[in-house]
């Protein structure tokens, strides 16, 4: 296994897919929901993240050169990219894709509630509309027999793709795996992937108690830190393939 390579690929993974940074959002869309709706929610969410990060890995190079992409190109647009999202991160933004006015449209059609309470979301779950939470830890949609078992399903879109599995996401899965040179290469990656992915599924499996417990500070500081981060892994992204672009810089 590439050691180099796993640091480097965790990094990113963790920096654009951090679930600490995503974890108000994740609570603010399933507000009406139950503590054991969340964690099924929170289950699918890894689940489809797996499958399409495995899809990517994959087909990620066949992709490149169908459209006579090379790696090195892809390298400088994605750290280009990257670069975007961490200086939003810089200055307060998400790593996460919240979506073009019409995807935010079709967010609030499918959960209306839940996305009312997306527009104040502070890291713990709202308790507005019919979604108060009793002492026992169900809802009022629970106790009046309504739940949201029949809404459209929120796991693949938007919480799978675009924020989670966004444009960052699947860039930094293509360079890596460009960079894999080897299976030692591609082990390292995967395994990579798996940690964070691993990290998502704890996070959001206990989603509502660390919500509470996560001050709007703490949040604030984790976002620019892996801002930094990325901001740094998109430089030596951009450096490294316009090197192998352009002999002369190296």
């Amino acid at each position: 296994m590439d050691v180099t390579l796993f640091v480097k690929a965790l990094g990113g993974f963790f920096a654009i897919m951090n679930p600490f940074v995503a974890l108000p959002m994740f609570l603010a869309l399933t507000a009406a929901d139950s503590p054991s709706q969340q964690r099924r929610t929170g289950v699918r969410v890894v689940l489809y993240s797996l499958v399409m990060s495995a899809v990517v890995m994959a087909a990620g190079s066949a992709i490149l050169s169908f459209f006579g992409i090379t790696v090195n190109d892809f390298r400088v647009a994605g750290g280009i990219v990257l670069m975007t999202i961490s200086l939003g991160m810089l200055h307060g933004g998400s790593s996460a894709h919240e979506g073009s006015n019409s995807e935010k449209a079709e967010m609030r059609s499918r959960r209306p509630s839940a996305m009312a309470a997306a527009h104040s979301a502070t890291g713990t779950p709202s308790t507005s509309g019919t979604a108060t939470a009793g002492s026992d830890g169900t809802t009022a949609a629970d106790a009046s027999g309504q739940t949201t078992e029949g809404d459209a399903d929120i796991s693949f879109y938007p919480l799978t793709f675009p924020m989670m599995l966004g444009p960052g996401t699947i860039t930094s899965i293509i360079v890596f795996t460009g960079q894999a040179g080897g299976i030692g290469g591609m082990v390292s990656v995967a395994v990579a992937l798996l940690v964070v992915l691993a990290a998502l599924f704890v996070v959001l499996w206990f989603a509502p108690a660390i919500g509470r417990r996560m001050s709007e500070t703490l949040r604030t500081v984790m976002t620019r830190l892996m801002g930094m981060i990325l901001a740094a892994i998109s430089v030596a992204m951009i450096i490294a393939g316009l090197q192998q672009l352009i002999p002369a810089l190296r």
